[in-house]
């Protein structure tokens, strides 16, 4: 498989290219420093970067000290800017942002100055100027507040100057950044969350923060923090060693990070020059903007903002510089992934015990299938009576085998049943099912009259139970069957409380293992709970072939990672399921899904998500209810409305035209 070369990753995909850079630097040498940074945005417009940083005062080196109101040295950092400018002439357009001291009205500032191809743009003074323990910037600089012009001269032109402006990049529009410095995060009422409000995106902070013993620590967490705040990129970068002098030590430290999520961090401490980057999915940002209603009602209170306008060029389409995760539900550290499961394990316990108190019962009834769904949701039912001090005999567990029911999985169910204590009985439905096709002159071949008969009643007969044993039924079916509408309507589709209504399939094998692990090892559990595992996804409605299962899920809806890869960005982020075909197949050539795919194999299971996702929502507006525990759910009363006679046309088209570039690609690099 070939990388998808021929697609615009800015104009077409929404990202933004954006570069972080500790460079190598020398105190006062101005000479030396302006050279790293021209070999910095050499190799930065090397790899197609559209917004590079450096740090705080990168220029002359931040700690001057009185040095820093010396006349020769602000002369030379004049030059020094220059030559940058001179430098940024060559090559492709990038807005570049570097620190410096600038001299204006008479005072001192201490500047970030935003150029591209030859041009000053824009200066932001810094506004909040720490003067405590080893800050004394109140000694050497004048804050923002303090400022009585809104132009400078400047290279021979008239550039804004004030902490009012954002710069917008062509041609990208949602690309508006926003620049504060260094103390600027670290205060309430900060810079950035205006200029977040205002409508930048990427937020950049160029710093020169020194390293005590956990500030490393509290400096990614604020990072981190602001980009969610924010809904926003933030950007930071900061000095390197070779600030270090006399008590202070500077350690270098540059993150991207991405609406609470961390994309790329740099080595601390490093002696070499430290640059990384990271592409900006804008597109994601605008969608979470859009969504928040506080964060609509907040943008009215803002001071207005100035906007210049710049050129970048859109990055060679050779590939994304970002981490695309091929199981978007499931955390890759394991550490993170143990933590997740025990976290919605202990929702769902919760939640199922809140519902039987509130509906005041005492037991639960259930079908189990020997599938990984009831399994779950079995073993959520035992955590929730054992909670309430309840006897694990008050649920009550029933394998209903049918014309489709394997000995491999009711032999699994039962046992796992026996294993855990609970009430268990088995009913054979042929025989009801049989009566039933028969009342329908049915001639008993296996369309979807004889599947859904199955299912049917074995919800029928749970039903009656629960009835009769002044219980609730407790539904199996998982997030992304309801996504696919893979589920017999007023089938396994209904129950009282449906328990893994948001955790998707992908996670259910995690959360299945994650128990069998750390909840019941070593009980004999464990040994069936991995059978289970290996077991082939299926709803056994078709009759077996040579006792084994003939009615496998993953040959009709298509394999399950692919799905939940899908159904992540498509609800979580409005994604186009053209940018999802394009990051699925980019995942594919980089061989991190559990299977092989071809483009066509992506394209073809990425259209029948798209039909069966509008086909089955008649299914979803009826959904029972469920406990919540992710950021995607389909809930019809709290997260998902859409009316059930909704066109897939649109949503096939943008599949079809993206599908016809990667394959135009893939023909041109033959």
């Amino acid at each position: 498989m070939m990388a998808n070369r021929g697609i615009q990753l800015s104009k077409s995909l929404g990202f933004l290219r954006v570069g972080m850079a500790v460079p190598a630097l020398r105190v006062a040498d101005i000479d030396f420093n302006t050279s790293a940074i021209i070999d910095t945005m050499k190799k930065a417009q090397g790899q197609d970067v559209q917004v590079l940083a450096f740090p705080e005062m990168a220029v002359t080196g931040y700690s001057l000290g009185d040095l820093v109101h010396h006349h020769a040295l602000l002369v030379k950092a004049l030059d020094g800017l220059e030559k940058v400018l001179k430098a940024s002439t060559v090559n492709r357009p990038m807005l570049v942002v570097l620190g410096m001291p600038l001299v204006i009205e008479q005072k001192v500032f201490n500047c970030a100055v935003c150029i591209n191809q030859g041009k000053v743009l824009g200066i932001v003074p810094k506004t909040v100027l720490p003067t405590y323990n080893e800050f004394y910037e109140d000694r050497w600089w004048s804050s923002s507040w303090e400022a009585k012009t809104d132009f400078v001269d400047m290279a021979g032109q008239q550039v804004p100057f004030g902490t009012d402006i954002l710069f917008r990049l062509k041609g990208t529009p949602e690309g508006i950044i926003g620049v504060e410095l260094c103390e600027d995060l670290w205060v309430p009422l900060a810079p950035h969350e205006s200029q977040a409000y205002a409508g930048a995106t990427v937020l950049i902070n160029i710093s020169a923060s020194n390293d005590v013993l956990g500030k490393a620590e509290w400096r990614r967490t604020m990072v981190l923090s602001e980009s969610g705040r924010c809904a926003a990129a933030y950007c930071y970068t900061s000095s390197g060693i070779g600030e270090s002098s006399n008590d202070v030590v500077y350690s270098g430290h540059a993150i991207i990070a991405e609406n609470g999520t961390i994309l790329k961090e740099s080595d601390r401490l490093s002696p070499d020059p430290q640059f990384i980057i990271s592409d900006i999915d804008l597109d994601r940002l605008v969608h979470d903007r859009k969504t928040r209603s506080s964060f609509r009602h907040m943008s009215e209170q803002v001071p207005a903002y100035r906007i210049v306008e710049t050129e970048t060029t859109d990055p060679k389409p050779d590939g994304l510089k970002r981490d695309i995760i091929p199981q978007p539900f499931v955390p890759q550290d394991p550490a993170r992934r143990a933590e997740r499961c025990r976290d919605i394990f202990s929702m769902q316990v919760a939640a199922l015990a809140q519902k039987l108190k509130g509906a005041k019962k005492r037991k639960l009834v259930l079908g189990i299938s020997g599938g990984l769904d009831s399994t779950l949701a079995l073993l959520v039912a035992v955590k929730t009576i054992d909670f309430l001090k309840l006897s694990r005999k008050d649920i009550y567990a029933f394998t209903l085998p049918g014309f489709g029911t394997t000995s491999r999985t009711k032999s699994n169910a039962v046992k796992l049943s026996t294993s855990l204590g609970v009430t268990l009985q088995t009913v054979n439905i042929t025989g009801s099912s049989n009566k039933h096709l028969k009342d329908l002159e049915h001639a008993g071949d296996g369309d979807i009259v004889f599947e859904n008969v199955q299912a049917r009643y074995r919800t029928e007969f749970l039903f009656n139970k629960a009835n009769q044993i002044d219980a609730i039924v407790l539904g199996t079916g998982d997030l992304t069957e309801i996504a696919l509408g893979w589920s017999t309507f007023s089938g396994d589709h209904m129950s009282h409380y449906d328990i893994n209504a948001s955790v998707p399939k992908t996670l259910v094998r995690f959360m299945v293992r994650w128990v069998a692990d750390e909840e019941l090892a070593p009980s004999p559990a464990c040994k069936i709970l991995n059978d289970i595992l290996d077991t082939p996804i299926s709803p056994e409605l078709r009759r077996p072939e040579n006792g084994e299962i003939s009615q496998k899920s993953e040959d009709i809806i298509g394999p399950v990672e692919l799905a939940d890869f899908f159904l992540y960005p498509f609800i979580r982020f409005g994604m186009s399921p053209g940018k999802i075909l394009y990051l699925a197949n980019e995942v594919a050539i980089q061989g991190r899904f559990e299977g092989k795919y071809t483009l066509e194999d992506i394209h073809k299971w990425l259209r029948s998500f798209i039909q069966r996702f509008f086909a089955n929502q008649f299914k979803r507006t009826c959904l029972p209810e469920g406990p919540k525990v992710g950021t995607v759910s389909l809930s019809p009363r709290g997260d998902w409305r859409m009316p059930s006679e909704a066109e897939a046309k649109l949503w096939l088209d943008d599949i079809e035209d993206m599908y016809s570039k990667l394959k135009e690609d893939i023909n041109k690099q033959r």
